[in-house]
């Protein structure tokens, strides 16, 4: 009897309890494996989304700052000198820099000849080795000569052997493809040899540098922060320009997967806890329940150590079920979650780490043991004789003075008995209300999450407001290139504004709209092509929810996400110096805007700003805001018919559904039904308990009269009147926990979420939750209220 094994007596108790407590038994199996998918969820994409990353940069020694420098204002001789800055591990640099506009010269399979393509960031290195940033070819080799160029992986659409010609450099020159490499830290799209970067600078245009640096400390945003200050110190005021951060880099390589860690260890941790009360009440109750049986178990030999065991085993073995079942749906859910992280580095298909799927379990079962083993000790260290003897009602003097002041009440005699039941046993509706608490403080935080998912799946595009959009082709390509049109592809006819503009105001149930422009142009601070979207027109009522500053209100202006101003290294208020073809404009950030469209990385500007660098700012589409009321179907009908003549074409404005948004959606409505089902059925487990307790005086009962709908009434409003408050109690928390998880949500894709996302509880909706506590305890209440109603008098008043 000594071992938990398969033939010895302790085991064959082990297995008589849990197949005697079904109920009890399910509960422990669905909070475990509830905790469990949830933490294997949090903790797994923590590490597996970064995993690929983190590899590939210590095997690259990817660069922590990526700093562009004037040349006018510092010296390469000056730059190779900031490697012994205080802080500084490693350096690589002065590599010479600049923003070319590519035209392609050959035909391929994705691009025909004479298309003209982002600007890139050319860099002039003499090879792809270094102690910072060690670039690595994907396929053919490195530039060597003048004439060769090598591209960056995931980049431009081109292979070794195409040829690119960069109409703004000095001669036109023409380049061939020679290799397709990868930076890892995207310290830029093309290089060249350091030879043919001085030869690509046009004739009088200042220099610009670029170093790489790795520093001593460099693990979060201070640290970095700390770095590039150190770094802007060591050379003269203003040399340095801009600079990169490899947390950004990462951040944005791993923001859709990250976007769910918070919410999803929220939900853990919450299971995690209500596991341990569940697990706790459950022995506790089967403690109780099992007084008698105890006592003879000791009679007949059984230790105060094989006791406990037995009671901590009877919690271990459900729980180890659910940890298995939970291992299992953790590890398949995540598989849409990771998606393509590991194949975005060339690497194995990102997957949760095996070390997580043993560590996450191991805790789980350690919290259960733990939640059992205090009522496991009680039952140890019982009497045999006064196990045997003790009864199961509660002492008569509990609770009684309450159930007298309840029975004076002017209430039903059910409902008063019912209301001065929970006194009877304190700690046992202490357990109740916690159990109603964790359900009710879930559905508050699941709603939350659900009410803010909504919102920035409504609120994350561009030009959503308005309900009619309309394609005129034009401002997507600088003068002289071939446009690329919104409308109708590459050499689509260009609309004039001027009659789009007439008809639109001509057309009855249009009340207002604007234009907008497009055109990729180099921004200071950014490695690689910056889309800008354009707005001529009054545009504020469709702006995007705005974080801090303000909307555009005149030229030399521009709004931009939290995602742009980290990369860059800049803040609201600074300039950001945008170039094309030669030519330069500086615009102040004047706003801190919320949309996900390009990926979060669009600068929004007036035409003006387009203009200015010599590109077309006729717009190329216009959103429309039609009048309440307007039939859609006829409007744009009609308005087809005006704008046909003058080559536009109007439709419905529609917005992509974000896969992403849906899955997480999909998540929290899991994951919260499953904490309510474990907290209804905590409550469940607690109410049968009691119920079996009073099976005698529910007897009593009956014999006075009591009738079968009477006794379901006592048993629900004894529960009802814990729910009630605990529910109302729970729901601060829940929003308070909302308020805590969901701008982490956004810090972890790079973004600033608008405070109306956030603050999405109102009056009305934070009554309705108050009732959630109410609901899951009668809901948990039901079956054995339905029980104790059909118990018939005879068996309850022989029941001891």
């Amino acid at each position: 009897m000594s071992a938990l094994g398969g033939g010895s007596a302790l085991g064959r108790v082990v297995r008589a309890g849990i197949g005697r407590r079904r109920v009890q038994t399910a509960v422990m199996v669905l909070t475990t494996l509830m905790a469990v998918t949830a933490s294997v969820l949090a903790t797994g994409l923590l590490v597996a989304a970064r995993a690929p990353f983190d590899h590939a940069f210590a095997e690259q020694h990817g660069a922590h700052l990526t700093a562009r420098f004037d040349g006018t204002k510092v010296t390469a001789t000056q730059l190779a000198a900031t490697a012994s800055t205080s802080g500084v591990t490693a350096a690589a640099g002065p590599f010479r820099s600049l923003s070319l506009r590519p035209r392609t010269a050959s035909r391929s399979d994705a691009l025909p000849s004479g298309v003209d393509l982002p600007p890139l960031t050319v860099v002039g290195r003499a090879d792809g080795a270094g102690r910072v940033d060690g670039v690595t070819l994907v396929t053919g080799s490195w530039a060597t000569r003048p004439g060769q160029i090598v591209v960056a992986y995931s980049g431009l659409p081109v292979q070794p052997g195409a040829r690119l010609r960069f109409p703004a450099a000095p001669g036109s020159p023409t380049m061939t493809v020679v290799g397709v490499a990868r930076s890892v830290t995207g310290t830029a799209d093309a290089w060249v040899t350091p030879a043919q970067a001085g030869a690509l600078t046009a004739k009088g245009s200042p220099p610009t540098y670029e170093m790489l640096y790795r520093f001593r400390h460099a693990g979060t945003d201070a640290q970095l922060a700390a770095d590039r200050a150190a770094i802007a110190a060591a050379v003269p005021r203003g040399a340095l320009t801009g600079s990169g951060s490899y947390l950004t880099v990462r951040q944005q390589q791993t923001a859709n997967t990250m976007a769910f860690v918070p919410f999803l260890a929220a939900f853990g941790v919450l299971g995690l806890l209500l596991s341990v009360l569940v697990i706790g009440i459950v022995v506790s109750g089967a403690v109780g329940a099992a007084t008698r049986r105890i006592g003879i178990l000791k009679s007949l030999g059984f230790t105060p150590a094989q006791v406990v065991r037995s009671y901590v085993g009877q919690a271990l073995i459900p729980a180890a079920a659910g940890c298995a079942l939970g291992l299992v749906l953790g590890n398949l859910l995540a598989l849409p979650v990771l998606g393509d992280v590991g194949r975005a580095f060339d690497g194995p298909s990102a997957s949760i780490p095996v070390w997580i799927d043993a560590v996450v379990p191991a805790a789980a079962l350690a919290l259960v043991a733990g939640a059992a083993l205090v009522p496991a000790l009680r039952a140890g260290r019982l009497r045999t004789v006064e196990a045997i003897t003790v009864g199961r009602t509660p002492g008569a003097g509990r609770g009684r003075l309450v159930r007298r002041l309840t029975g004076r009440l002017p209430l039903p005699r059910a409902v008063g008995l019912g209301l001065g039941n929970p006194f009877a046993r304190p700690a046992r509706s202490a357990t109740t209300a916690a159990a109603v608490a964790f359900g009710a403080a879930t559905v508050t935080f699941g709603v939350g999450l659900a009410l803010t998912l909504g919102a920035v799946q409504s609120g994350r595009m561009l030009d959503s407001a308005g309900s009619v959009v309309v394609e005129a082709g034009g401002g997507q390509a600088p003068p002289g290139a071939e446009a690329v049109h919104a409308g109708g592809g590459p050499g689509a006819p260009q609309a004039d504004p001027a009659a789009v503009d007439a008809a639109l105001r001509a057309q009855h149930g249009t009340r207002r709209f604007y234009g907008t422009a497009q055109a990729q142009v180099d921004a200071s601070g950014i490695t690689g092509a910056t889309d800008v979207v354009a707005y001529r027109g009054d545009a504020s009522w469709a702006a995007p929810q705005m974080v801090s500053g303000r909307w555009l209100d005149g030229p030399g202006q521009a709004v931009v996400t939290t995602r742009f101003l980290h990369a860059a290294g800049i803040r609201v208020g600074d300039t950001v110096t945008l170039t094309e073809q030669g030519r330069k404009t500086s615009v102040r950030i004047v706003g801190e805007a919320f949309f996900t469209a390009g990926q979060g990385m669009e600068l929004l500007t007036r035409t003006s700003t387009l203009a200015a660098l010599g590109l077309d700012a006729k717009p190329g589409r216009y959103t429309v805001q039609t009048r309440p009321g307007t039939d859609l179907t006829r409007y744009l009908t009609s308005l087809n018919a005006a704008l046909d003549p003058v080559g536009a074409m109007a439709q419905a404005n529609t917005t992509e559904t974000s896969d992403v948004i849906v899955t997480m959606d999909a998540l929290v409505g899991m994951l919260t039904l499953m904490l309510v089902a474990v907290a209804g059925l905590g409550v469940l487990n607690t109410v049968v308990l009691d119920t079996r307790d009073r099976v005698h005086d529910l007897g009593v009962l009956k014999a006075l009269g009591m009738a079968p709908r009477q006794a379901m009434t006592m048993v629900v409003t004894s529960v009802a009147v814990i729910g009630l408050p605990a529910g109302a109690a729970a729901v601060p928390v829940g929003v308070a926990l909302h308020r805590y998880i969901t701008p982490l949500m956004g810090k972890a894709v790079g973004m600033t979420l608008p405070t109306p996302d956030i603050a999405v509880y109102h009056a009305p909706l934070l009554a309705l939750l108050g009732l959630g506590g109410l609901l899951i305890a009668i809901t948990g209440a039901l079956l054995p209220a339905g029980w104790a109603a059909r118990k018939d008098t005879a068996s309850a008043l022989r029941s001891e």
